[in-house]
């Protein structure tokens, strides 16, 4: 059993040292306590789960999209469509914030934890206001809401991150935007070719 074990970044109660969670091993204890307690403490992980390659490709080419439009900072035209009035946030942390293992990171002192976790994107308003953007790919011939009981953890996925910015000191609007981008399955054939509905969940 002790073979299966991690002996790196466990949670020491004793340690003076701050210690790093991420968004993503904190949600892990709304899912189940008493595996975010083996997990962080003992050192026994969850059972890992398969990669999302084409999710990983579809939020790559998205970045890219917007990152143009970040770079002459001007209104893309999804947002455009969608009556959106804001251009991608063009800050010298961005690429930092973006980073897995980096991200936007705050030192709550009470628990002596840094928090982190990475954004996908950050739009910014005409009028100063910063909203949280997570893109999402999914297939589904079924109305897209966030309603459903997994998609909760999406919401507090945004949540996290507009209270991590908010450490920062900036200006989080309470508004945040989910970039949904769905497989059209609808096709006669496929042609080498995957082609997607992207719409624009808001989220309060």
């Amino acid at each position: 059993f002790n073979s299966f074990k991690r002996t790196r970044n466990l949670f020491d109660p004793q340690s003076s040292s701050p210690y790093r969670l991420s968004r993503s091993r904190l949600e892990n204890f709304f899912n189940c306590p008493r595996c975010f307690y083996l997990d962080r403490r003992q050192g026994v992980e969850p059972p890992g789960m398969p990669a999302f390659s084409l999710n990983a490709a579809v939020d790559q080419l998205l970045k890219r999209e917007f990152d143009a439009f970040r770079r002459v900072q001007e209104i893309p035209p999804l947002l455009k469509a969608n009556g959106i009035q804001a251009v991608p946030l063009a800050h010298p942390l961005m690429d930092e914030w973006r980073e897995p293992f980096k991200g936007i990171p705050y030192h709550h002192r009470p628990t002596n934890f840094i928090l982190y976790g990475a954004v996908d994107d950050i739009w910014v308003d005409d009028r100063g206001r910063l909203s949280v953007v997570e893109y999402k790919a999914t297939a589904t011939d079924q109305p897209i809401s966030l309603d459903t009981q997994y998609r909760q953890a999406y919401k507090r996925q945004i949540e996290i991150y507009q209270w991590l910015l908010r450490k920062q000191k900036l200006n989080v609007s309470d508004t945040g935007y989910f970039v949904y981008c769905n497989g059209d399955k609808s096709k006669k054939s496929f042609d080498a070719r995957l082609e997607f509905k992207i719409q624009i969940l808001i989220y309060q």
